[in-house]
């Protein structure tokens, strides 16, 4: 008798409104629901990055335990707020945005100064509300990362007598869950379909934070396809081993964040050989393409005993 794989459909979407979003896949082999949606959720809400806010330094306050005169909110109300601005942070490099209220005034994120880097969704976020003659001053870092990220880690080194340095929640994920029901696929009937449920915070869709999972998923795996060669081959054996060919390696092979990899395929960038043909000032102009990226590149490209056009 002859044995047919039945492989699922591609996510479609059931809704889409604003910040939320409900895809469904179908035909998943017997039990391949709980599995995939189970992986699925565990790396949209660890593994996607996004930018927040890490270290405050306020004009005249010490601490977080201290208070504003003439501001109705403690500092620690404030840090509380700051937290609240979804920022949207284009690059790798961390960005200091500086606010300044005087007077009976509201301090809401529209009133940050920004660097181009940054993009703030929701501008009309709380700060703080002024009385009188008062006046807050304070320049906050962004910066981008996953997840959760305590104090702790994030200030490795002692930080500025003043400065205050905050857990930062890096994660644009708000919510997400999935269901699986079952569905029939020929005279079958235990097929399963997922759905899936996902809620942003608005600094991303949740379609991308569906696409880009999918894609942190299958990178992840191609990289563990196969098995390491034996450690007792001669290291002159090793040696002469054919190296692989440039042009025929794909980017996607090379051990790259799913991001960078991503942006240089946008870029119409897909072989190693194509990728040391460029510049690091023409890698800059990609989008999400920072120093940390080309690190990465850099690291990647000299595996192959190659490196970007002018190093």
């Amino acid at each position: 008798m002859e044995y047919h794989i039945t492989l699922p459909s591609k996510p479609r979407v059931v809704s889409e409104e604003n910040t939320q979003g409900i895809y469904e896949i179908d035909s998943l082999y017997p039990g391949y629901g709980h599995t995939l949606g189970n992986s699925l959720r565990r790396i949209i809400l660890s593994s996607l990055p996004g930018a927040a806010v890490t270290q405050v330094k306020i004009d005249g306050v010490p601490h977080e335990f201290a208070t504003i005169e003439g501001v109705r909110e403690t500092v620690m109300e404030i840090l509380m707020n700051l937290k609240r601005v979804h920022f949207v942070l284009h690059g790798d490099e961390p960005q200091t945005i500086r606010l300044s209220a005087k007077g009976a005034v509201e301090a809401t994120a529209k009133d940050f100064d920004l660097p181009t880097q940054v993009e703030i969704k929701n501008p009309d976020q709380h700060i703080a509300d002024l009385s009188g003659k008062a006046s807050l001053e304070f320049e906050a870092t962004i910066e981008r990362g996953l997840g959760y990220v305590s104090r702790e880690v994030l200030t490795k080194e002692k930080v500025d007598i003043g400065t205050i340095a905050l857990d930062a929640t890096f994660t644009p994920i708000r919510r997400v869950n999935y269901e699986v029901e079952n569905m029939r696929v020929g005279d079958r009937t235990d097929f399963n379909r997922l759905r899936v449920l996902i809620e942003t915070n608005g600094t991303i869709a949740p379609r991308e934070a569906l696409e880009q999972s999918i894609e942190i998923m299958i990178h992840q795996l191609r990289a563990i396809v196969g098995f390491q060669e034996d450690s007792s081959i001669p290291e002159e054996a090793a040696s002469t081993a054919e190296s692989p060919d440039p042009a025929k390696t794909k980017i996607a092979d090379l051990e790259l964040s799913a991001r960078v990899v991503s942006a240089l395929e946008e870029a119409g960038i897909k072989s190693v050989a194509g990728l040391a043909r460029k510049s690091a000032n023409t890698l800059k102009e990609i989008d999400g393409i920072g120093e940390k990226a080309l690190g990465e590149i850099s690291a990647a490209l000299a595996r192959f005993g190659l490196g970007l056009k002018g190093e």
